[in-house]
This record gives structure tokens, C-alpha cells and sequence, in this order.
């Protein structure tokens, strides 16, 4: 993970740190309790955002060479494949004959061909229909025009991106990728994978990883103390947030292209808009991929990326005990947790609205970018 090089982006967030973090606003602004309640605008937030943009899938680390895995988190039966050359792609797991769920579950399967489960049309994971039982009775059929539906995707620095809907510009993927090959995200491996489903609004949850407001309040037992005198800078790339987290006095004396030793000092989030946080500790790395079911409900699935795989008994130790603390505890336990219990209070109607602080600047970002998609 260290033998990279960070990029100019990266740089600057250090140099913030250095120079005592980003300079926060001065006004206190607020957020519309509706926002988060509403049916209405869940349904117009889903329609323009989550059936149009461009979003983050899974981590490269999830697919082996050969490998499928269906995938049914975003309320839409898709398949996610790489093929023999290790190319990536999202397709709808929906047989061309008959409309079938092609594979089924939600683990990764290692096969050479996807055999429908009905009458085992085979397919290429390359969604190339390769072979029907009795083509005699399919007089005429060409099977270049039965090829698995393939939606637009893109592997970039490490994270498989796709675009559902009729904007399939990946130039910010793309951008956002150069900072990611930098961690090495690519060459991790993925230790640890879990769904929760979390009974809140999905921007509650967003909001959480926009702001170090709560971190040495909420995270108090668990990691809050890691971050105590902790210096917060922050950028956008285009509706993408990218902050940076470190103490002032340690980066002040570090050479900016020292990746090793500023990989140390420093945690590195991402808001991947509009449905993934990627937060990038000094040797590992958790991504949580949003797919929002209701004004209410959120699907979160929590990938955690390290190094290598585990060699020995203790590093199998130190991985699962850093598993446990963060997504059971922290995440589960404390974000998500906090996260319900908000869209419980903002639902009863006792307050209309949310205050926000100086401290909270990225969640104001982050609204303004939605409410400009809508």
C-alpha cells in the first residue's frame, strides 16, 4: 500500500492540516425536517439521483478472475461479473429467454458459464449467449440478439462503478480513481463483508461521515480518543466530498511526499455521491455502499478492505478484533444507531428543522448538491 505516490489533491488536504485545517464558515444554516421524512421527496431524490447517476457497486476485491455475484441491494436484480480477460461488468440477472433470475442468492460463484436454472440457456460471464439446449426448435434464432442486458460500469482505482439510469459519464470515477490507486485499493484484500439494514433516511447517514462534530462525543469509547486534537480539511470533485483528518503538529514537519508517513498521520474520507463513504485509515480500509429502500430505510453494505490476506493466528486476530470495533461497534453500534434515532426524532414532528454548525459545513455541501440534481 505505501509504494505509491499521493496526488496533488491529496497533498493539499495535508497542507491544510498543516496549516490548522480548512477555514470554516461563519453562519448557521439549516435542513428541513421534511427532507428526511417526506415520501414525496424520497421519491423525486430516488428518481434523479439513484435511477440516473452514476454509483459505486462493490470493491474490485469482492470479483476474482471467473467469479459472478447477484446482487439485489438497489431493488433491481443485477449480476456483477469478471469475465476470463478480468473485465468487470454489471449486467441485469434476468435470463433473455424467459425472464428467469439467472443465478441466485448473494455470494460470489466461480463458473466458466451462467446456466439458467429453468431450461440452462448458457452465458459467457462476458453476458455473451453461448449456448441453448434443442436450438432445433429455435428456427432462425440469432444469439448475438440474446446477449445478458449490460448496463454501463466502470472499474476504477479499485471500486466497480455503474450507471443505472441515462447518465453514464464516468469522468469523475475516473478522477476519484487516481486518488484511490494511490492508496493501493486495487491490491487489497477484502476481509470482511455485512449488510445492515438501518431504519433511516439515507442522507441521516451520509451526514454522519460529513462532520468530526460527533466523533470524540459519540465514538468516546471506542474510537474518539484516536482523534483528540484532530485538525479537518476538506475539497469537493464535482458532487464528491474528500476530507482529511490529522493532528497539525505531526503533519507540520512530514515532506508532503512522504506517502508512508502521511499515510500514517492521516484518515482520509470520501463521499462518493450519491450512495458511498470510503474511509481510508492508515492500513485498512472500509467502504459502505447506501442503497435507500424508503424515506425510512437504508440498506448499508460495509466492505473492509486490507493489505493482505492473514498470515498467522495473530494477524487474524488483529483483523477480526478491528472488524468487530468498527462494524459492529462503531458503525452498527454508534453511526447507524444514531442515525435511527435521529429519523425516529425528526419524524415525531417535535422540531422543524436541523441546526447546523461551523463544524458541519460538509453536510450543507453535500444537501446543496442534492437539491441542484433535483
Amino acid at each position: 500500500m505505501n509504494d505509491m505516490s499521493p496526488t496533488f489533491g491529496q497533498r493539499a488536504l495535508a497542507r491544510q492540516i498543516a496549516d490548522g485545517g480548512a477555514k470554516r464558515g461563519v453562519a448557521v444554516t439549516y435542513i428541513e425536517a421534511s427532507t428526511y421524512t417526506s415520501p414525496d421527496r424520497f421519491a423525486a431524490e430516488h428518481a434523479a439521483l439513484f435511477e440516473r447517476l452514476p454509483q459505486v457497486i462493490a470493491p474490485s476485491a469482492l470479483l476474482q478472475p471467473g467469479s459472478a455475484i447477484p446482487h439485489d441491494g438497489f431493488g433491481t436484480p443485477l449480476l456483477v461479473t469478471r469475465d476470463k480477460a478480468a473485465v468487470a461488468h454489471v449486467f441485469m440477472n434476468v435470463c433473455q429467454h424467459r425472464g428467469t433470475r439467472l443465478v441466485e442468492g448473494a455470494e460470489p460463484v466461480c463458473a466458466k458459464m451462467l446456466v439458467c436454472p429453468y431450461h440452462a440457456w448458457n452465458y459467457a460471464l462476458d453476458g455473451r449467449l453461448a449456448a441453448i439446449p434443442r436450438p432445433d426448435t429455435f428456427p432462425g434464432l440469432d444469439k448475438r440478439d440474446f446477449h445478458l442486458k449490460e448496463l454501463p460500469s466502470r472499474e476504477a482505482g479499485g471500486l466497480i462503478w455503474f450507471a443505472p439510469g441515462d447518465i453514464a459519464d464516468f469522468a469523475e470515477a475516473d478522477e476519484l480513481g487516481r486518488d484511490f490507486a494511490a492508496f493501493g485499493l486495487s491490491r487489497m484484500h477484502l476481509y470482511a463483508r455485512r449488510t445492515h439494514d438501518v431504519a433511516s433516511n439515507w442522507k441521516l447517514i451520509h451526514d454522519a461521515f460529513l462532520e468530526s462534530y460527533h466523533v470524540q462525543r459519540l465514538h468516546s469509547g471506542t474510537i474518539g480518543p484516536f482523534f483528540r486534537d484532530g485538525v479537518t480539511a476538506g475539497d469537493a470533485i464535482g458532487a464528491h466530498r474528500r476530507s482529511a483528518v490529522g493532528r497539525a503538529a505531526e503533519i507540520a514537519d512530514i515532506d508532503l511526499g512522504d506517502w508512508p508517513r502521511l499515510r500514517s498521520a492521516i484518515t482520509f474520507t470520501y463521499t462518493l455521491f450519491p450512495n458511498a463513504v470510503l474511509i481510508v485509515s492508515p492500513d485498512y480500509v472500509n467502504l459502505m455502499v447506501m442503497m435507500p429502500r424508503g424515506e425510512g430505510r437504508t440498506l448499508v453494505e460495509d466492505f473492509m478492505l486490507i493489505p493482505e490476506p492473514p498470515k498467522t493466528a495473530k494477524a487474524e486476530d488483529h483483523w477480526r478484533r478491528s472488524w468487530d470495533l468498527l462494524d459492529g461497534n462503531v458503525f452498527a453500534g454508534e453511526d447507524f444507531r444514531a442515525a435511527a434515532l435521529g429519523q425516529e426524532g425528526l419524524a415525531s414532528g417535535a422540531i422543524e428543522r436541523m441546526t447546523l454548525g461551523t463544524l458541519e459545513t460538509g453536510i450543507r455541501a453535500f444537501h446543496d448538491a442534492v437539491e441542484a440534481h433535483l
